[in-house]
């Protein structure tokens, strides 16, 4: 970050199709001070990646328009958002789904039953760091 951009809040693009569950991790990432938009499916979220490319990006991987992985393989090949830190966050654990997410280069593949909004707020700085 630029000097003149480190007292601007870490801005997050979390990508999830479920209402209550995006608003239940945007509550938790704003009360700790990040600045949180929802898209409500891959196209939108990978078109707000684009347009204005965020600090970083929670993705699900069951979205209308557009799957999460299609959205992360369009991130990774676009030069304005390559280099953006993405953690999947998922419903599904199958192996060849996890092993294929973090191919295409996300830095983590967290499963929804087993991740809390605090989780997620704690891990921040370590995935900034990644990225």
């Amino acid at each position: 970050m630029d000097a003149d951009a480190q007292d601007a809040p870490v801005r997050v693009l979390f990508i999830e199709d479920d209402p209550a569950v995006a608003q239940m991790y945007q509550l938790k990432l704003q009360l700790d001070g990040y600045q949180v938009t929802i898209a409500r499916d891959g196209e939108a979220g990978l078109r707000m990646a684009r347009e204005d490319p965020p600090d970083m990006v929670f993705l699900d991987i069951r979205l209308p328009k557009m799957d999460g992985l299609a959205v992360l393989e369009a991130i990774r090949a676009n030069d304005s958002t390559s280099h953006l830190p993405v953690v999947i966050l998922s419903n599904y654990a199958e192996k060849d789904l996890v092993e294929r997410g973090l191919r295409l280069g996300a830095l983590e593949y967290l499963i929804k039953s087993k991740t809390n909004p605090g989780m997620l707020s704690g891990g921040m700085d370590g995935w900034l760091a990644k990225g």
